[in-house]
């Protein structure tokens, strides 16, 4: 499987540059998808053929960047596999719908990244974003994102289910990476491109500024209460890491803890609402930029950015000790992060601390376990 094309900056205005670029990358993604896939490429089916299948199976719709953006994925979509939880795996593969609850064009309009996002299957209802993008990596071109109204077999850190109602964004999305070294930094890149991009957009519509806030080491905090979670999915083959990112963001449910537009209402009762898909691009305008930094640079280069968005600088927490086979707790100071990702914190005897989740608790700050750090 070839690595991520790495493009040129644009230039000011260079419209036919990118569509020179649009153009590379769909040809890269359509000779990666028919070298890897096992099957040979379905056409897109139209409405009419969707009608006739089952009316329980889940509805996929291909858009894309341009025509052949659009035809390549619905190409390629046509061999997916859908797990036992999407009615039995049965699926139909359209490239329009009508009635659709996001608003594709007004998404693509706002998108201005090269790699990621310029692909996106949307459905109404299906088991898990996460699932179809991991189990079908090979088949469908890197950067894709899918998108779905309801989720009804969402999941979290320790295989959590959940189901997603209308009025969230729910969405995941796959990329690659060579080192390594860097997996366990990507769910904070994620974060830190998220909360960027609403503050953004939030500028750009000229709406009070939301401070969303993370908190370690992937769920996102509005005013103390959390409004979305990431969740990082990773598989190896040679040479490069395959990762599959997956987000859920409140945008209009007040329950049951509260959402970004009921923040924005608070703040001026005749704000306008965000949007779903003003969110997603703006997301991805700004992930593509940060991800570029940290593929080229480490994590190092956007610390101090990702330090000012998060909840636990000079943070006192309690952890947990091991001392002759009995539990022992004492109080630490979060720092920062260590190079491995964990939680760097000062104890009350001076000693430099790495903190791990002890793994039996939901709330990584309940039970944490620190680890000396060699001076």
């Amino acid at each position: 499987m070839p690595f991520p094309v790495r493009l040129p900056q644009p230039s000011t205005g260079a419209a036919a540059a990118a569509a020179t670029v649009g153009a590379v990358l769909a040809a890269v993604a359509l000779r990666r998808y028919l070298s890897t896939s096992r099957h040979r490429p379905s056409a897109p089916v139209t409405m009419s053929a969707l009608r006739g299948s089952s009316s329980a199976a889940t509805t996929l719709v291909a858009y894309g960047m341009s025509p052949e953006d659009q035809e390549l994925l619905a190409s390629a979509a046509g061999s997916v596999a859908l797990g036992d939880g999407d009615s039995g795996g049965e699926f139909a593969v359209v490239v329009s719908y009508e009635g659709a609850g996001f608003d594709a064009a007004a998404y693509m309009d706002a998108l201005t990244a090269r790699r990621f996002g310029r692909w996106m299957l949307w459905s109404p209802r299906m088991g898990s974003t996460q699932d179809l993008i991991a189990q079908n990596f090979a088949k469908l071109p890197v950067g894709v994102v899918c998108v779905a109204d309801v989720q009804f077999k969402g999941r979290g850190r320790s295989k959590n289910v959940w189901e997603s109602p209308v009025g969230c964004l729910m969405f995941s999305f796959t990329s690659q990476m060579q080192d390594a070294r860097k997996l366990p930094l990507m769910q904070y890149v994620v974060c830190l491109s998220m909360t960027e991009a609403i503050k953004e957009l939030c500028r750009a519509k000229g709406l009070p500024e939301l401070d969303v806030r993370i908190k370690w080491p992937n769920d996102l905090y509005l005013k103390g209460l959390k409004v979305g979670g990431i969740l990082c999915t990773s598989s190896y083959e040679p040479k490069v890491y395959n990762i599959c990112t997956g987000i859920g963001l409140n945008v209009d449910n007040e329950k049951p803890t509260t959402c970004l537009n009921a923040a924005l209402q608070e703040a001026n009762v005749i704000s306008p609402r965000l949007k779903r898909e003003d969110i997603l691009a703006y997301f991805f305008n700004k992930f593509e930029n940060l991800f570029e930094i940290f593929s080229n640079q480490g994590f190092q280069a956007l610390e101090e950015q990702y330090y000012n968005s998060w909840l636990h600088s000079g943070q006192r927490v309690v952890v947990q000790d091991a001392h002759e086979n009995q539990s022992v707790s004492s109080v630490v100071t979060i720092q920062g992060l260590t190079p491995a990702g964990y939680l760097y914190a000062i104890g009350e005897d001076g000693k430099s601390y790495e903190l791990h989740p002890d793994g039996n608790s939901f709330d990584f700050f309940t039970g944490l376990v620190r680890r000396k750090m060699e001076a």
